[in-house]
């Protein structure tokens, strides 16, 4: 650790105690892997768990004032935990550590996932109850969302967003013609879109699901993506790891526990999954992070000057 890690988690740990966690510090650990945020995890000196979380930029102080609200609103509207945050500053986050253990944690060098349980041996109770968790957050009443200050878009919107944030891309990156063509093909195919719009997680990827040991799940994390926008946003990291055969179980029992689901919901699940390039180049102009731009590049099937790469 350098030593300029190790005064940044003391001084994590002095802000918890002015907030009235004192913690044991032989306890004190570290998760540096976070873009947006330091986390220490430790146990306070009266045996309760820790998470305590520091921003890395200042914008990431507004996207956390933002995740607040949509934690406030669903805290007691699902049957899965979320971070109820004791602490909420600017400089500090702070909330009692969850029950369960993230499903997969991404490995930087490996570039994939480290997991907790397989994907190939995936338990059933592990598909029902992230359907069930998923029917509930998408059944929250938007007007409750809009009045705790989320994010509501309505189904032609979500369209029209992305089809703006695609040509943003395709200028500043560039795209491989037979990605674009997909895209396009599919903004223009009204039979794979959605009428109407959900609360959706925004950003369901296996580091944010947490598990218990005989599958269930009992958590859910990060909620800073949240909105009322397109259902198949949440079904689009499941289907990347679990496949078409996959997703179609999840779905079956979605539906099964009453969530709202259309003829070619699959489908368009598959498209949405095709126009994960658009997110991470996205995320690359954000952050300004060159190994993120290299993976846009290489996501959207193009070189440094925006030229096609050949795939013969």
């Amino acid at each position: 650790m350098s030593k300029n890690m190790n005064t940044k988690i003391k001084e994590i740990v002095s802000l918890a105690k002015k907030h009235g966690i004192e913690v044991e510090p032989l306890s004190v650990k570290s998760n540096e892997s976070g873009l947006d945020f330091l986390a220490v995890f430790a146990r306070s000196t009266d045996g309760a768990s820790w998470v305590m979380r520091a921003p890395r930029r200042p914008d990431v102080v507004e996207s956390a004032a933002y995740e607040k609200k949509v934690l406030d609103l669903v805290i007691n509207r699902l049957p899965v935990e979320v971070p109820n945050w004791q602490v909420h500053t600017p400089e500090l986050i702070a909330y009692r550590l969850l029950d369960g253990v993230p499903i997969g944690t991404i490995n930087h060098e490996a570039t994939g996932y480290d997991w907790y349980l397989e994907p190939q041996s995936i338990p059933e109770r592990f598909i029902q109850s992230l359907a069930e968790a998923m029917v509930a957050l998408h059944a929250i009443d938007h007007e409750a969302a809009r009045n705790a200050g989320i994010r509501v878009h309505q189904p032609a919107e979500v369209r029209r967003a992305l089809a703006v944030k695609m040509d943003e891309i395709k200028r500043i990156f560039g795209v491989s013609q037979a990605l674009w063509e997909r895209w396009q093909s599919w903004l223009a195919d009204d039979t794979c879109w959605p009428h109407h719009s959900v609360l959706v997680h925004g950003d369901l990827h296996p580091g944010h699901i947490l598990v218990h040991p005989d599958g269930r799940v009992t958590g859910l994390l990060d909620w800073t993506e949240a909105e009322v926008a397109d259902p198949a946003t949440d079904f689009t990291a499941y289907c990347l790891i679990f496949g078409e055969s996959g997703l179609a179980e999840l779905l079956k029992r979605y539906e099964n526990a009453g969530g709202r689901v259309w003829p070619r919901m699959q489908d368009h699940i598959i498209e949405r999954m095709s126009a994960s390039p658009v997110l991470l180049a996205d995320f690359a102009l954000k952050s300004g992070l060159e190994e993120y731009m290299t993976m846009a590049r290489n996501a959207l099937g193009v070189d440094e000057k925006g030229e096609e790469i050949s795939t013969e």
